[in-house]
Formats: structure tokens, C-alpha cells, sequence
């Protein structure tokens, strides 16, 4: 009994280490093809092709376009007025599932812009065209209404603005969609109500650097850079006026001096005066709209311009500290420098879209940072779900001065800061794309010239 035992065991570990039937059928793998294997990549790894790009701006459209009504009803009845000859004094706009007005939104009508220009497609001009033509018609109508009822909500923050998020994101559009001439109704009388208050009424320090006094007094977000310099240096271009764009600098300088750590070439999200340690944390959106800024204002800078070169240089300076932080995914951490910090998608598409742009201008090395962007598009394009909603999307921040703040933002598919910053980098993909020096080389993504 015992040999038999013994006989058995031996047959069955005989069994185990024979190939399984798949495994003689498939043919030998030799030790110098291994670099040819492909790997596990979480998201693809190659060039997208330009009808995917364009599917997915297809479906951020449609998603948007019927999310975004323009009505105005009484916050009474909530019946749509259509008699404006009567001031109703309930009268508000009707809330779709994203604000008109707000910075976010000013993003996402750039982005239309963006969008329309890569493609050739005019819808996306349309959805902004419609919006921007409604808000200049409607503003009369509800200054009226406010007039007469002081508490009313009615475009209050186009009429009465009192805080840069009110102000810089959609006054940038207007006046791209003014130069551009996508808009035929006239968008200055509320461009330059915008302009008034970034420029003579929001908070500043003594050195003039735009600020705010919360969540303590004296203090800088670094989101400020983008609500406020790109609508300084539009207006600069729309208007040949070079104090808006030696405003522009100052601000981009100023921050850069407190906020920009020069060994992790990345910015602190926030700033007290009277604070001697600051708590750092690398936001990653605060540092998208931080290189969204430096971009935008390099789009319209004279060349000539006394501080363009320490622009430019300040935004190479970031870019590397950005590529350094990307996750082998595409994606970037909520905290660039905390790994353990969940990937946030609105970031990666400001980043996606910021390094598209710098390289199509060549401010940026194609070489250095082309597939890095292309990867981090890759990324981006897996969290625009069929519906054309943005995932991953980190909902609004303040400022924070412990890791616990950052860590745990709830993400969503209604936080509407994702949707102009894919918008945006899709259509700056496509003008990449279209270079058509991007290739697989080697297994590895190349730029070849």
C-alpha cells in the first residue's frame, strides 16, 4: 500500500509540471523578443487618433448643450417669462445643471471656441455664441429688475460682480468670442463692467498683487492668477493697451516671488502675509490654472514686451516640475507630491492642454514633453464617460492648511470644473496630432522630427 501511494504521488507531480495544452500550442517565446512584448498599460499608450479625439469633444458638447438652458422664469410660478416689456421682480435665470456665469463656465465657453477652431465644426461656436448673445440681452431686462427688488439674483453676478471668480474666466471668453467675431450682439458694455472691477475694485496689496481676505486677511490663492490675468491680457489685446499687459506680468511675477518653490518647481495653493511658515500643498488644479495663466498670456504678449522672457521662463520651470509628478497612468495626483492622494482628471486635462499648446508654439520641447501630453490626453479621454460627463473631477476647493482637506474633495461628474479644460485640451490634441510626428519607435512613443 505504501508503494502504491508512493507511485501515485510521483504520477500526479509528473502531471503538474507537464505544459498545459495552450502551452504547447503556443509558440516558444525567446529571451530577445521580450522587449517586444506588450505590456499591461493601464491606459493605451500610442497616438489617439484625430476621431476619437473628436468623438470625445462630440459628447462633452451634446452632454453640455442639453444641460445649459437659457431661460429666464419667475422664481414665483417658475414659469419662463417671455414678456420682458414687464418687470417681473421674482424674475431669475432658470438653473440648468451648470451656472452661465460662473468661472467654470468661462472655461468651458473658451473651450467651445477652442473646440469649434480645431474641427472646423461651427456647433461648438453655437453653444457659446447662444449663451454670451443670451447673458448680453438679458442684462438690461434684470438691472431693472434690481432696481426694483435689491435682493435679487437675477445675473447679479454678471451686473454687480464682487469677487474675481465672478469676473476674469467669462471676460476672457467674451472678448476672444468679440475678436474673434463668433458673437455679433455687442459683449463691451459687460466686458468693461468685468475689467472695472479686476481692476480698480477687487482686493490688492499695497504692491498691487491681487488678493483676498479669506479664509484668513492678506491672502493669495493661487487660482486668482487665472481669474484675473487672462481677461487683463485679452483686454490688452483687444484694446492695444499696455497697461493691462505690464498688469498681467506684475501679477504673474508677484505670486511666482511668494508662492513658487524653485527645488519642486511647482506653486503652493495658498499665501497669508503674515504667516512665517507656510503650510505647502501642491494643489494640482490651483497649479493647472497656474500654467493655464502663464499660456494664455504668452497666446497674446507682445514678443517685444519687457517681461515676456521671465513668462516664458517660468512656465518651462513648471512644466518640468509638473512632468516630474505624472503617474505612469497619465494622470497627476490631487496633491502633485503626495502619491497616496487620489488622480484627478480636471488637472490632467489643464495640463494635457497647457503642454499641447506650449509645444504647438514652441515654447516647449515636442521631444521632451509631446509624449508625455499625448499620454496624459489618454488618461483624460477614459474619464469622458458615454454621456459625455467628465469623471474624477475634484469639486470646488478652498484653501487649506492640512493634507486631510486635500485628500478627501469629493469627486464628480457636476463639478463643473472638468468640462472647459477638456474641451480645451482635445482641441489643442487635434493641432498636435495633426503634426503628424508621433510615432511608436522602439516600443516607446516618439517625436521624430
Amino acid at each position: 500500500m505504501k508503494k502504491i501511494n508512493q507511485i501515485s504521488f510521483f504520477s500526479l507531480l509528473c502531471l503538474a509540471t507537464l505544459p498545459t495544452l495552450a502551452q504547447q500550442k503556443q509558440k516558444p517565446l525567446h529571451s530577445e523578443m521580450l522587449h517586444t512584448a506588450q505590456p499591461d498599460y493601464p491606459v493605451a499608450y500610442t497616438t489617439p487618433k484625430v476621431e476619437e479625439v473628436t468623438q470625445v469633444l462630440n459628447r462633452v458638447h451634446k452632454y453640455l448643450d442639453a444641460v445649459t438652458p437659457m431661460k429666464v422664469i419667475s422664481n414665483t410660478t417658475k414659469k419662463e417669462i417671455t414678456d420682458f416689456s414687464k418687470i417681473d421682480t421674482s424674475a431669475v435665470v432658470e438653473r440648468g445643471t451648470f451656472s452661465l456665469t460662473s468661472y467654470e463656465w468661462g472655461v468651458t465657453y473658451s473651450g467651445m471656441l477652442a473646440a469649434s477652431e480645431a474641427t472646423g465644426d461651427e456647433r461648438f461656436n453655437e453653444y457659446a455664441r447662444k449663451r454670451m448673445t443670451f447673458l448680453a440681452d438679458k442684462v438690461p431686462y434684470f438691472k431693472e429688475v434690481l432696481k426694483q427688488n435689491p435682493k435679487s439674483k437675477g445675473l447679479r453676478q454678471v451686473i454687480m460682480p464682487h469677487a474675481l471668480d465672478d469676473c476674469g474666466a467669462v471676460c476672457s471668453a467674451m472678448i476672444k468670442a468679440t475678436r474673434g467675431n463668433i458673437v455679433k450682439t455687442d459683449l463691451r458694455p459687460l466686458i468693461d463692467n468685468y475689467m472695472n472691477y479686476i481692476s480698480t475694485k477687487e482686493f490688492r496689496f499695497a504692491d498691487g498683487t491681487l488678493a483676498r481676505n479669506r479664509p484668513q486677511a492678506n491672502t493669495l490663492w493661487l487660482d486668482d492668477l487665472f481669474m484675473g490675468v487672462p481677461a487683463l491680457a485679452q483686454m490688452g489685446k483687444l484694446t492695444g493697451d499696455n497697461r493691462y499687459f505690464d498688469d498681467a506680468v506684475k501679477q504673474i511675477s508677484q505670486f511666482s516671488k511668494r508662492m513658487f518653490n524653485s527645488q519642486k518647481n511647482v506653486f503652493m495653493h495658498g499665501w497669508v502675509a503674515d504667516m512665517e511658515t507656510h503650510p505647502e500643498f501642491h494643489w494640482a488644479r490651483a497649479n493647472g490654472w497656474a500654467v493655464l495663466t502663464m499660456v494664455e498670456l504668452l497666446d497674446v504678449l507682445p514678443e517685444n514686451h519687457a517681461g515676456r522672457a521671465e513668462v516664458l521662463a517660468l512656465l518651462r520651470a513648471h512644466a518640468k516640475g509638473l512632468a516630474s509628478y505624472q503617474t505612469g497612468s497619465g494622470f497627476w495626483h490631487q496633491l502633485l507630491d503626495r502619491p497616496d492622494s487620489y488622480l484627478e482628471t480636471s488637472a490632467t486635462a489643464i495640463y494635457a492642454y497647457s503642454f499641447a499648446r506650449a509645444i504647438n508654439n514652441g515654447w516647449l520641447d515636442a521631444k521632451a514633453y509631446g509624449p508625455a501630453t499625448l499620454l496624459a490626453w489618454n488618461a483624460v479621454a477614459t474619464k469622458v464617460n458615454a454621456g459625455g460627463q467628465v469623471e474624477g473631477v475634484c469639486v470646488g476647493t478652498g484653501m487649506g492648511f492640512d493634507p486631510a482637506f486635500y485628500y478627501y474633495r469629493p469627486v464628480n461628474v457636476l463639478a463643473a470644473h472638468g468640462y472647459g479644460p477638456v474641451l480645451l485640451a482635445g482641441a489643442e490634441m487635434l493641432k498636435l496630432m495633426k503634426s503628424g510626428k508621433y510615432s511608436m519607435n522602439d516600443s516607446a512613443l516618439q517625436y521624430n522630427k
